[in-house]
């Protein structure tokens, strides 16, 4: 397993996520991820499943302290008072008491981002957290909230796959030594069919979607995030350490972006993002 390295941090560079994962498909899954090698897990608070994923840790053979897991405080539990009551709450769903990276899941400007980072930060120095971070957050706001911050911040997870250009972004992640954390890679499914991502994959006897993970961990400090809901796709997902894509191949790859890529902006949750390069 490829690591990466971000502010005193090392992630897997390969994760399991379970958004829009129910209890029952966690409890199915997690356990054979793990089994097979996956030791990053990523849930949140909304995804409504940390009892489940907690749970499929224990039933793994894997120790706790051999997964780097991953949770998000949801927007309305961002007031100091709340934050650390939803914590609490997380670490009892998850089973454990310690998690190892804590997000803030998306901007919420009702509530003063130093209350935000504050919150971050004192339940690291509890212990509770062994690392902090960000998930869509833009720019500006990546910066302030490093210049907030006691703690290193150590990731900001944002939508990332070959159809939207976030070089803005991961520049500015790298220049204060945060990772970028990559989700939606499969870009709701239309990697799969894309004529160039298949063309690069059948040189390669590989498949699309492990083309494009493989694009995303071979970038400098971005992690990616996996996921499926069925045992027998493990495998597929897993298997992207064991070949490299040429510059030329990255660069095509790099090359399907596109003005609209965008897929994930909620309204009310959304900042406003960064230009494209």
């Amino acid at each position: 397993m490829k690591i990466v390295s971000a502010n005193g941090a090392t992630i897997p560079a390969l994760g399991f996520g379970t958004f829009r994962m129910p209890g029952n498909e966690v409890l199915e899954v997690v356990p054979e991820a793990l089994k097979l090698g996956f030791r990053h897990v990523d849930t949140a608070q909304i995804y409504g499943n940390e009892a489940e994923v907690g749970e499929a840790i224990l039933r793994s053979s894997v120790k706790r302290g051999d997964i780097f897991l991953t949770t998000k405080v949801w927007v309305d539990k961002f007031r100091h008072t709340d934050f650390l009551a939803s914590v609490d709450e997380s670490l009892t769903k998850l089973k454990t008491d310690y998690v190892d990276l804590l997000l803030l899941h998306w901007p919420n400007p009702a509530v003063p981002l130093a209350e935000q980072i504050g919150a971050l930060n004192a339940v690291a120095k509890a212990g509770k957290v062994r690392h902090i971070g960000l998930s869509n957050y833009n720019t500006a706001l990546m910066d302030e909230a490093v210049r907030l911050s006691d703690a290193p911040l150590v990731t900001n997870q944002i939508e990332y796959h070959p159809y939207i250009d976030q070089s803005v972004v991961i520049e500015a992640a790298r220049q204060a030594g945060l990772s970028i954390t990559a989700y939606y890679a499969m870009a709701n499914g239309a990697v799969l069919t894309d004529p160039t991502l298949r063309e690069i994959a059948t040189g390669l006897d590989k498949t699309a979607a492990q083309v494009v993970l493989r694009w995303l961990i071979q970038q400098d400090g971005v992690i990616a995030l996996s996921k499926t809901a069925k045992v027998s796709r493990l495998p597929e997902n897993f298997a992207i350490f064991d070949f490299e894509l040429s510059p030329s191949e990255m660069q095509a790859i790099h090359g399907l972006a596109r003005p609209n890529g965008r897929l994930v902006s909620p309204p009310g949750l959304a900042p406003e993002w960064d230009k494209a390069a």
